[in-house]
């Protein structure tokens, strides 16, 4: 399994070949014949909620350079969904939060930024359930909480943010 479109077996570094297998087009390795699959990368958010604003980062790298989102970013290995959102929350705005606070709100296929595909594991906490001092860090060049009403004038980096952010507030209405 590769998260990038292959071109060499992982088993034996044969060139692949293009095969139609399970009705789909496939990489397969004319020396082996393994079939070489590929996967999304997986990833987490959190969307920390206090009343009818909720916190998010302004990305200071691309994708999405210079636009909002919930925090988040990949999974380590061995790194379950809600410790790696926890990581990423404290990584990128200063807040820190136990991993077992957060409720899951989605798990949504972002858009492909190249050959890179995510699948992004969406969390919501009350700010009340936080620790720290806001702060952005990292991948974030700015950290705040937006109001509701102020939502829309914002220019989100990934098309699933909007929604998630919805789903968050109404979790805790």
């Amino acid at each position: 399994m590769v998260a990038r479109i292959p071109s060499y077996c992982p088993d034996c570094g044969t060139a692949l070949t293009t095969v139609e297998r399970e009705g789909r087009s496939r990489k397969r390795c004319a020396s082996c014949d393994r079939i070489v699959y590929r996967n999304p990368v997986p990833g987490a958010g959190v969307v920390v909620v206090d009343g009818d604003r909720v916190l998010l980062v302004r990305r200071r790298i691309d994708p999405g350079v210079g636009k909002w989102c919930d925090s988040g970013g990949h999974l380590e290995v061995d790194e379950p969904p809600a410790v790696a959102a926890a990581r990423e929350l404290e990584e990128e705005t200063g807040l820190a939060v136990d991993a077992a606070a957060l409720t899951l709100v989605d798990a949504v296929a972002m858009e492909p930024w190249g050959e890179k595909h995510v699948v992004s594991m969406g969390y919501a906490v009350r700010r009340s359930e936080t620790t720290g001092r806001l702060s952005p860090g990292t991948d974030a060049d700015a950290a705040r909480f937006v109001g509701r009403d102020d939502l829309s004038e914002l220019e989100f980096a990934f098309d699933y943010v909007a929604d998630r952010v919805e789903r968050a507030l109404a979790l805790f209405e």
